[in-house]
């Protein structure tokens, strides 16, 4: 009797195991499938995300140009002076000028004027004021401001190349 008894205990144990099998076989199963359908959905909004942004650069890039094709840039020669109220702070700016193309009698002469504009201007700054990125906004905007008055109105815009702080 003792003989029956164990084995009946094997065997529940047996098919105890089996269905533990079965269980862990049929998770594993639904884990895959889970998994598979997560990425299949992960991978379809990625491509999603990609086509939007593409075509939001397409609509950028048929915009309007700022400036038409009539439009002549001159460079000005580098500047290259000391800041106000230091001898040892040195200042280097490149920069150009955009204007109308034929607008000028001679755009080399406006360019030279406009760059002595500048070098007056530069010398009259301190190092605090052109700090950060709110001060080379303010200086660009002072620097267009001068050349636009120099010339008139003549001169589009004033590029800043360049700028070395030393």
């Amino acid at each position: 009797m003792a003989k029956k008894r164990a084995s009946s205990k094997s065997a529940s144990s047996a098919k105890g195991s089996g269905s533990w099998l079965m269980i862990l076989l049929v998770l594993t199963v639904l884990a895959a499938i889970t998994g598979g359908g997560f990425g299949f959905y992960m991978v379809a909004t990625v491509e999603r995300a990609v086509d939007e942004k593409k075509k939001g650069e397409q609509d950028k890039t048929s915009q309007v140009l700022k400036y038409s094709g009539d439009m002549a840039i001159k460079g000005l020669a580098p500047v290259v002076t000391n800041l106000s109220g230091s001898a040892e702070t040195w200042i280097r700016l490149e920069s150009s000028i955009v204007f109308t193309n034929g607008s000028m009698q001679n755009p080399d002469v406006m360019a030279a004027e406009i760059r002595q504009d500048v070098l007056a201007y530069l010398r009259t700054l301190t190092l605090p004021q052109i700090e950060g990125a709110s001060g080379l906004h303010h200086l660009r905007e002072d620097l267009n401001e001068r050349a636009q008055m120099r010339s008139k109105g003549l001169v589009r815009e004033l590029i800043v190349e360049t700028l070395v702080v030393q």
